[in-house]
């Protein structure tokens, strides 16, 4: 949250910023284990932005209503909707700090910039062609699958601009496995009615935040240590396989767990989830076979975990 000096809250901006960039710079990554995602085309680039601006010099047009400091929102709309064709990046990190930079290089009075952005993923459709289907590069579809997306502050230093934050994230994980999962051995007493299970199907949602040692490796993916999204979704579900798990406090601690062996670049991974395990109807007679679920009734369960790369030197089983 953007802050003056004094400890002071103070900012405005403008939400439900829609970029619609074509033909970014394409995105290469390096490959890992877990994931075939080696890049993106970035012929759709395109984000839902949040932009938020602070600094001593707005304090009276809360104080006063002197609105001779003030940038209109849609002056700011207006500024990111033009910058965004002269980016010339191919990240999503790399596109909130280039038009933060240039918004502080055009207004002087402002201090510290607040932005985030959500991809607006879309999926390149297949048409036929020698041998197989292919990605035409023309048509694609929107998902509304999970989505990657940023959170920076950028503020002044001297006559240049610096990151003081970067949060890099994975939104609306929805995974289900369908055995290989269990849950026992919890506190029972009185107030307990959950039984206990051995195998069950396991619904998570899952939200996925991340933030590299240094913030120029998400910015420039050409120094060749970004770490995508995609990839850090291939490795959730590939840990979800893998592993048998009796929680799923367990099951983010092996993914945080792996994320930072691939990753060396980042510095801090962090877990929001929850629990949307379906209800059983008719139990199966054993794993793998037919079995009957509904929707959970509310209320439901959630987690929350952060890790760093101290937790490397824990035992895990899966730093190979």
């Amino acid at each position: 949250m953007l802050h003056l000096t004094t400890g002071r809250t103070l900012y405005y901006g403008k939400g439900d910023v829609l970029v619609y960039r074509t033909y970014a710079k394409p995105l290469e990554v390096v490959p890992i284990p877990e994931s075939p995602f080696t890049g993106d085309s970035n012929v759709i680039f395109a984000h839902n932005m949040k932009f938020a601006v602070s600094g001593v010099s707005l304090l009276t047009s809360f104080t006063e209503g002197d609105n001779s400091r003030v940038v209109a929102t849609d002056s700011m709309k207006n500024f990111i909707l033009r910058q965004a064709a002269h980016f010339e990046g191919g990240s999503t990190e790399g596109l909130l700090a280039y038009v933060a930079e240039k918004f502080l290089d055009t207004y002087a009075h402002i201090d510290a910039i607040e932005l985030s952005a959500d991809r607006i993923p879309y999926q390149a459709l297949a048409t036929p062609g020698p041998g197989g289907f292919y990605g035409n590069g023309l048509v694609f579809r929107r998902s509304r699958n999970e989505h990657a997306g940023a959170h920076m502050e950028v503020r002044r230093e001297g006559v240049s601009a610096a990151i003081a934050s970067l949060w890099c994230t994975l939104s609306d994980l929805q995974l289900i496995k369908v055995s290989g999962s269990s849950f026992y051995g919890f506190v029972r007493d009185e107030y307990t009615t959950l039984p206990e299970t051995k195998d069950r199907p396991l619904f998570i949602f899952l939200d996925i935040l991340w933030r590299y040692e240094h913030s120029a490796d998400a910015v420039s993916p050409e120094h060749g240590r970004y770490a995508a999204a995609e990839q850090i979704h291939d490795i959730a579900h590939n840990v979800f396989y893998e592993f048998a798990t009796p929680s799923i406090q367990y099951l983010i601690w092996l993914i945080g767990q792996r994320i930072l062996t691939r990753f060396p670049q980042i510095a801090e991974v962090r877990f929001e989830s929850n629990n949307r395990t379906w209800e059983t109807v008719v139990e199966p007679a054993e794993a793998g076979k037919a079995g009957v679920y509904t929707e959970p009734r509310p209320p439901y369960g959630f987690q929350g975990f952060s890790m760093t790369r101290a937790d490397l030197n824990r035992e895990s089983g899966i730093n190979g």
